[in-house]
């Protein structure tokens, strides 16, 4: 994907979270890996209207070389993208959001995960969830605790594709915007099935098991 297609596809992504109700207000932010650096919406903008030629452009070392003031989440997207490529090479995209069922859930709970596995498709598009304890937005001790996560997590043969920073929102990452937001969709979608029937049992362990050697999901 070169720059401009890049510029559209996170124009496009914000435009679609915005209109769904995954974000609201200027809550949420969106980066692409590029080959001389990456681009990440602007800080305080609403990814309803954003505008390609504005995306903030930051260099391979972090530096903001084009575009309006990179989002406050700069250093936790190039912590993820950095981490994750280790497990998942083809990772080059980053959303965050503060969907409402997600972070609701994350008000109720401050276990270690989000959610148990209790459908087949969250197991096999999502994965694990793990929780993030609260920190302000922008915190410099945010990143390190998500790198060390990613980490641990694809050290143990379980690569994530997701973590809930608690009381603020998801952050899920993947190979392109659509695919990230397919993420966030069935992370979202999970989480409010969760508020609508109360806590679930999760899938028991062979199912879980046949949903590895069927789809080779992560769990």
């Amino acid at each position: 994907m070169n720059e401009s297609a890049a510029r559209e596809a996170i124009c496009r992504a914000g435009r679609s979270l915005f209109e769904r109700g995954y974000v609201h207000a200027t809550a949420g932010n969106i980066s692409l890996q590029l080959d001389d650096g990456f681009l990440i919406t602007p800080t305080d903008a609403c990814l309803g209207e954003l505008d390609p030629a504005r995306l903030a452009k930051v260099d391979a070392d972090g530096v903001h070389v084009g575009g309006d003031r990179p989002s406050k989440t700069l250093a936790l997207h190039r912590t993820i993208l950095r981490e994750a490529r280790r497990f998942d090479p083809g990772t080059r995209c980053v959303l965050h959001t503060h969907s409402t069922h997600a972070v609701a859930l994350s008000l109720q709970s401050a276990q270690d995960e989000l959610l148990p596995p209790i459908t087949p498709y969250f197991v096999m598009k999502v994965g694990h969830v793990p929780h993030v304890p609260y920190a302000r937005p922008g915190a410099p001790a945010v990143p390190e605790a998500v790198g060390a996560l990613v980490a641990r997590y694809g050290s143990a043969g379980r690569p994530i594709r997701a973590v809930m920073l608690n009381r603020l929102g998801p952050v899920v990452w993947h190979e392109t915007p659509a695919a990230a937001m397919a993420v966030l969709e069935e992370l979202e979608e999970t989480a409010r099935l969760v508020l609508l029937a109360g806590p679930q049992p999760p899938l028991a362990d062979a199912a879980i098991e046949e949903l590895r050697t069927a789809f080779g999901a992560r769990w």
